[in-house]
Formats: structure tokens, C-alpha cells, sequence
């Protein structure tokens, strides 16, 4: 992934008024197999910056590539499927489909990329994040910590390139959060891939192999963890 440039305005809603600014002359390169988190006070523009990193979003400046594919240059449907083919997603707030079970929330994704053993594809993953006797549970019926399981499993499963996570713990209290965290490492560890981690939490970022910080918009420092 390589970001250059990449500013983010609102315009404005009334004559006078200024654009609001969101992000600001934002750049830097995310190679395969790195672990970067995202840093920094509410309102820093840290989601903002995911959302243009998965094309959910345009950015008004700069640009955004993505396996060689500059974002702006696709059309909504050509960045749907860059990302069906390359991403997986963990949100802070689960994002799981409430009419299908957790079985089907992790074969929806490896159904729609059309892998041919979806189900069993699907079982294997619930059974390695902990989930064999949940299969057939829907997300209301799973505690936030199962929920975030499932999560993790649609996100992984698909075996994507990139995983984009954003506050994966900021629903879950501290000891739940905790176990989430671990399994995410672990389970990105073993697959060797790329993530990309938005968090306000210093513990977490430090697990990540570097940090970048943002402040008002801007990069303001970038670290490398020990």
C-alpha cells in the first residue's frame, strides 16, 4: 500500500463558511507482511484515513494505491471489488449481519469472492477462533467478545492481502478486549498478513512493528516498535 498526498475536505454548508479540513498532506508506505497501527485523540482523523485506505471513500487530494491500483482512478464498483478480493475488516462495532447466524456472517464474504467449500471453509474458522458450538447462534444471541470472534473469523477467512482493524477492542471491556487482541496477532502472525490497526490504545499499537501518529489531521511522527 502507498499513500501520498492524500487530504480529506468537507465542503462547506453555508456561504462564508471554510471547508472543513479532516486530513491533511498524508503519506507513507505500508509493505507486505508489516503490522502498522494508527495513533491518536478522537477527532484526529484516524477512521477517516481507514476509511480512504479501503476506498470506502474518495479523498478530495492525493492518492491512494492499493496492489498497483490507484483508488481514485476505479469506480465504486471497481473498488468493491479491489477490496472483496484483498480485504478483510474488523470494526469496532462488529458489523455482523443480524438475519444470518455466525456460520453464515463468515461464508457470506467467501461465498460472494466464489470459493467453492465456503461452508467447511467457514466451520474451520469459528472452530479456530473458539466458536465450534456457536455456529448456528445469530449476533444477538453472542456476547461482544463471540461477536468480535466472528469478526475476526469473516475477516481472516477469505485469506485477503490486508486487514484493516479499527478500534477492534473499543467495544469490549479490558479482559475481553485483551483475548481479542491476542488472537488477532496470532492468527495475522501465522498468516503473514498485512495490518493496519486504527487504536487509541498504546499498549496495542506497541505490538504493532511501527506507529504512526496523527494529530488534527496530520502524520506527526512515526516510530518503530522494539
Amino acid at each position: 500500500m502507498k499513500v501520498e498526498g492524500l487530504g480529506k475536505e468537507v465542503p462547506a454548508t453555508a456561504a462564508g463558511e471554510r471547508p472543513l479540513v479532516i486530513l491533511q498532506e498524508i503519506s507513507f508506505a505500508v509493505m507486505a507482511g508489516e503490522s502498522v497501527a494508527i495513533v491518536g485523540a478522537s477527532g484526529s482523523g484516524k477512521s477517516t484515513l481507514l476509511g480512504l485506505l479501503a476506498g470506502l471513500d474518495l479523498a478530495s487530494t492525493g492518492s491512494v494505491q492499493l496492489a498497483g491500483e490507484a483508488l481514485e482512478r476505479l469506480d465504486e464498483d471497481q473498488r468493491a471489488r479491489l477490496r472483496g478480493r484483498l480485504l478483510g475488516f474488523v470494526f469496532q462495532s462488529f458489523q455482523l449481519l443480524p438475519a444470518l447466524t455466525a456460520l453464515e456472517n463468515v461464508m457470506l464474504p467467501l461465498e460472494l469472492a466464489g470459493v467453492p467449500d465456503a461452508e467447511v471453509r467457514a466451520r474451520q474458522w469459528l472452530e479456530r477462533v473458539g466458536l465450534a458450538h456457536r455456529l448456528g447462534h445469530y449476533p444477538r444471541q453472542l456476547s461482544g467478545g463471540e461477536q468480535q470472534r466472528v469478526a475476526l473469523a469473516r475477516a481472516f477467512a477469505p485469506s485477503p492481502q490486508l486487514v484493516l482493524a479499527d478500534e477492534p477492542t473499543g467495544n469490549l471491556d479490558a479482559a475481553t478486549g485483551e483475548r481479542i487482541i491476542e488472537l488477532m496477532f496470532e492468527i495475522n502472525a501465522q498468516q503473514g498478513t498485512t495490518l493496519v490497526l486504527v487504536t487509541h490504545d498504546e499498549a496495542i499499537a506497541r505490538r504493532c512493528g511501527r506507529v504512526l501518529r496523527m494529530q488534527g489531521g496530520r502524520l506527526t511522527e512515526e516510530t518503530v516498535s522494539a
